[in-house]
């Protein structure tokens, strides 16, 4: 017998479509040995499976092509926000956080990370000269290593081979590389190796990103993060970030829905 599934596909940290970073929201119970299937057709970065519970909480799996995330940072704001204008208590694996959704986007609460630094001697890539140091930072079960930089980064060209040593080494997911535009902006770009790809627009790491720069650099509390440009889907994450308060959000418009009949 079919099933059918509702989903939508809607670009967060973007106010036009086909920008910012896609997640596919699937509105209609999904059967669990299907989930991961359809992430792989789908073949964003993250596809989302929220159960709606209460009047203002839902539970949510959250997929990538290769298997499920505990938490994801772009993928809860595109889910809040495909559910409707409210706030929103979501239950992921690694995660409780509240998201607030209006028709222009959403903002969540991101759990406090934990930050260490880690061995510079790790930094072994000739395009890295201009670190100022590395940091893992972990949170809702997600972990990246984030690397403040002086250099520009869109003439940065990284190997394969070095990103997928450096997240071997540190235990995580992304790699990020960060440098202050102004008081008030940071450039971002964050790489998935075990994925081989550059992620758009990287929620999760956003947060320890705006509190590492305010700690080196004395950034401003509220900044904007740029990231994607360099991949043609630009983004631009708003960042609250002070010790016991993170947030996190941006515009979030839709460029697509329909059904899976499967």
């Amino acid at each position: 017998m079919a099933i059918e599934l509702g989903y939508r596909v809607v670009d967060v940290f973007s106010d036009r479509p086909l920008a910012g970073n896609a997640v596919c929201v699937v509105l209609d119970p999904c059967p669990e040995p299907v989930m991961g299937a359809l992430a792989r057709e789908v073949n964003l970065s993250e596809t989302t499976f929220p159960t709606v519970i209460g009047d203002d909480e839902y539970d949510v799996r959250i997929f990538t092509p290769t298997g499920e995330l505990p938490f994801a940072g772009h993928p809860s704001l595109g889910t809040g926000w495909v559910l409707g204008p409210g706030r929103w208590t979501q239950t992921s694996a690694g995660a409780t956080v509240v998201v607030e959704a209006d028709e222009a986007g959403a903002v969540m609460g991101q759990p406090m990370p934990q930050i260490g630094e880690v061995p510079a001697a790790w930094l072994t890539d000739a395009s890295l000269e201009s670190a100022e140091g590395a940091y893992r930072a972990e949170a809702g079960g997600v972990a990246h290593l984030l690397v403040p930089v002086t250099a520009r980064l869109d003439r940065l060209r990284l190997g394969p081979a070095a990103l997928g040593e450096l997240a071997e080494k540190a235990r995580v997911t992304t790699v990020g590389l960060f440098v202050p535009l102004d008081d008030s902006t940071l450039h971002a770009r964050v790489f998935v190796p075990a994925e081989g790809f550059e992620d758009p627009g990287t929620g999760s790491a956003a947060g320890p990103i705006a509190l590492l720069a305010r700690s080196l650099w004395g950034t401003a509390t509220d900044v904007i993060i740029h990231q994607g440009d360099e991949i043609g889907r630009p983004c631009r994450i708003e960042v609250h970030a002070e010790e016991g308060d993170v947030r996190v959000g941006g515009r979030i418009t839709a460029s697509a829905e329909g059904r899976f009949t499967l």
